[in-house]
């Protein structure tokens, strides 16, 4: 875990979206958390959603016409205003069913899905924002206890027997194959979990960003229970 004085200097907390959207990152500072605790049956929107893919992606007028419980319909309310207001400040959020996500099977020494711990990258200044208002929930980890994959020597060893070409070449090929955007933890590293219902906005690496961007990973899932994330 990590300790309260870390906590601070990595994450501000905030009571409302207005603040959520606006706070600014700097330094070590590169999160921003809206806790709440919120009301309803999530659950139930996943029981009555038709999800047959392994994500399954609910649209506004798929959430409505669900027909759900008075705790069913709390929940909804609150789904359908974080999804208007991300809209009105110009977001595109997406409402995912995760059953789970795809595994990297073509890189097996350095897997590059999002279960590994990785930052999001952009051409274009902007933020990642989630919320998980059902199951396993992601976590993250302070950069000051991580390691960028590719510095370790064992492992960039290990990309370049996979690889045949010049050093400008395998420069593209770490980025080409987003092997630049995973770390591994050190040892002993305090990890922060991001809780169930909680508003979150993550720092991105992107070419006008002046801080680093947010360490995290997606969580794996429970045996037999969905996720039901919010993210853009």
């Amino acid at each position: 875990m990590i300790s309260s004085f870390h906590r601070e200097k990595l994450i501000h907390e905030v009571t409302n979206f207005h603040d959520l959207l606006s706070t600014p990152f700097y330094e070590e500072l590169n999160a921003v958390c809206w806790k709440r605790e919120l009301k309803g049956d999530f659950s139930e929107i996943i029981k009555k959603a038709e999800t047959t893919e392994n994500i399954t992606i609910l649209n506004k007028e798929q959430l409505l016409q669900l027909e759900l419980s008075e705790e069913g319909q709390l929940a909804r309310d609150i789904i359908l205003n974080d999804l208007q207001v991300l809209k009105e400040h110009g977001a595109s959020p997406s409402l995912n069913i995760i059953k789970y996500y795809e595994r990297d099977e073509e890189h097996p020494f350095f897997p590059t899905d999002v279960y590994s711990f990785h930052v999001d990258r952009s051409p274009i200044p902007t933020d990642t924002i989630l919320c998980t208002y059902y199951g396993a929930s992601s976590d993250i980890l302070p950069n000051a206890h991580a390691e960028q994959k590719i510095l370790v020597p064992e492992i960039r060893n290990e990309l370049k027997k996979h690889f045949t070409g010049t050093d400008e070449e395998f420069k593209s090929y770490i980025i080409d194959n987003f092997f630049d955007l995973h770390y591994q933890a050190k040892p002993n590293a305090p990890l922060l979990n991001l809780g169930i219902g909680n508003l979150w906005r993550l720092a991105v690496d992107h070419p006008e960003s002046q801080i680093l961007p947010c360490i995290h990973r997606a969580p794996k899932e429970k045996a037999g229970e969905s996720r039901l994330l919010l993210i853009c």
